[in-house]
């Protein structure tokens, strides 16, 4: 419970920060502006979609392969925690806020808009962030190369702002969402997917082959 207020409250403080009031310039939003629109190459967002949805994929299937005992099937299962929890948080923030897109407006203060305008947070940074902070904060200590698992979050950001799908301040709260989910998770001695699934789906392929 402790863990779940202090989840809250970072995030609490992360929106804080990222909206300001209606109509005013000022908090992060100084930081916001649109770039010239770009969806080639690695920036075509079937790119890194895929790419999100490949390691999602390989999550699972990891999951469900190494079961819960092991160190890295615990860590798997927690990974799947965070991503559901970013996501989760992510499209509630999205229906509160309304703020539209650069690709609708100029102005980085039009929140509250509603109608189909979902702009803050970015949900891709979110679950690109989600997807990596489990594994940094369980193996960099030990292996300071998983720290270039970073670059995925990193490179997910840029692209959603190079399609002008998202403002600056967006990205910022995706990953700040996505790595608080990762946080928590990794912090829990039993993923809660663990504790809600039935024991012979967490037990691992591997442990009954």
């Amino acid at each position: 419970m402790r863990r779940a207020r202090s989840l809250l409250v970072s995030v609490g403080l992360v929106v804080a920060l990222c909206v300001p009031a209606t109509g005013y310039a000022g908090g992060w939003s100084v930081i916001d502006h649109r770039v010239h629109k770009d969806e080639s190459g690695i920036w075509n967002p079937d790119v890194y979609r895929g790419l999100l949805g490949i390691l999602s994929v390989a999550d699972l299937g990891g999951a469900l392969w190494e079961g819960s005992e092991s160190r890295l099937g615990k860590t798997l299962w927690k990974t799947m925690d965070s991503q559901l929890l970013a996501v989760g948080s992510t499209t509630a923030m999205k229906y509160a806020f309304t703020r539209k897109r650069p690709s609708e407006t100029g102005n980085p203060n039009e929140w509250f808009a509603h109608g189909s305008n979902y702009g803050f947070p970015s949900t891709e940074a979110g679950l690109s962030a989600s997807l990596v902070t489990p594994f940094v904060l369980e193996y960099a200590n030990e292996h300071p190369s998983a720290y270039g698992l970073l670059l995925l979050p990193l490179y997910v950001g840029v692209a959603r702002v190079k399609n002008q799908a998202h403002w600056q301040t967006d990205v910022l709260a995706g990953w700040a969402v996505g790595g608080l989910s990762g946080w928590f998770a990794h912090s829990r001695e039993t993923p809660i997917i663990v504790q809600v699934l039935p024991h012979g789906l967490v037990v691992g392929l591997r442990t009954r082959f």
